[in-house]
């Protein structure tokens, strides 16, 4: 089966940093057309508030394992594919980020040589200071450890002279792993509460364009609500004093880098 590389929305422009220095670019590798909203909107929405470059790989639309909805109404592949590319582009939009669609096919999303190569050009154009994707597990959703899988092999492959492709090699930008939807199935550990209450409306708005997925708005309001709930238990100062904070929860795969422990 053939899919074809749909082009990117329009970028959102971001401000220059004082001093006029480039902004910071953030890299989201997704598996389906709204898991960079649950699992990584308040970290893209804060990133793109800073005036940061955002752009999200979107690998699949979710149209045949994340669109129940849709296929219950009666609508066809291609209709769904649609609907589920403007529902992705309206909350990449409300986050202030980019987003480039695959359409590499889901239900099962295969992790191929063709897919990294593609990832790798945009690892090299984007020159991202941070990655965000899956989890390497998710006994629930095979989809998910193959982005994971593409999404590493890619940055590894970017980072090397002679690997063939255009752009310059990258760094070796820190990757965050966001939570999957069973974390304590998935080896999930919260090793990194990211406070996002400064921008959980902005969230929230995201999250409600994603109408195919409407069942999962609560869901994921409330995991924002309890990780804000451990992001103060671990703030110190902050036990037991009354708070709204909202929260979200990611994972290292490799080693902070620090001059100082804090």
């Amino acid at each position: 089966m053939t899919h074809g590389y749909a082009p990117a929305t329009p970028e959102p422009p971001a401000p220059p940093e004082a001093g006029g220095s480039p902004s910071r670019s953030t890299l989201v590798v997704t598996a389906h057309a709204g898991d960079f909203v649950w699992r990584a909107g308040g970290a893209i929405a804060l990133a793109a508030s800073r005036g940061e470059k955002v752009t999200i790989a979107c690998l699949t639309f979710g149209e045949r394992g994340e669109s129940a909805k849709a296929w219950r109404e009666g609508r066809k592949l291609d209709e769904i594919k649609a609907i589920r590319r403007e529902e992705a582009e309206k909350a990449a939009a409300a986050l202030g980020a980019a987003v480039r669609f695959f359409d590499a096919g889901d239900y099962p999303l295969t992790a191929t040589a063709e897919l990294t190569d593609r990832l790798v050009t945009v690892y090299r154009e984007t020159q991202p200071d941070v990655v965000l994707t899956h989890p390497t597990e998710d006994p629930y959703n095979g989809d998910h450890p193959a982005a994971n899988r593409m999404a590493l092999e890619a940055r590894v492959l970017a980072q090397a002279i002679g690997y063939p492709g255009e752009g310059e090699i990258i760094g070796a930008p820190p990757v965050f792993y966001f939570e999957p939807h069973q974390p304590e199935m998935s080896g999930f550990r919260p090793e990194v509460l990211l406070d996002i209450t400064e921008v959980w409306e902005t969230k929230r708005k995201a999250m409600e364009c994603l109408g195919a997925q409407q069942h999962l708005w609560d869901y994921y309001t409330d995991l924002a609500v309890r990780r804000g709930v451990q992001l103060k238990r671990n703030a110190g100062p902050n036990l037991g004093l009354a708070h709204k904070t909202m929260a979200e929860a990611f994972m290292r795969p490799y080693p902070q880098i620090a001059k100082e422990l804090a």
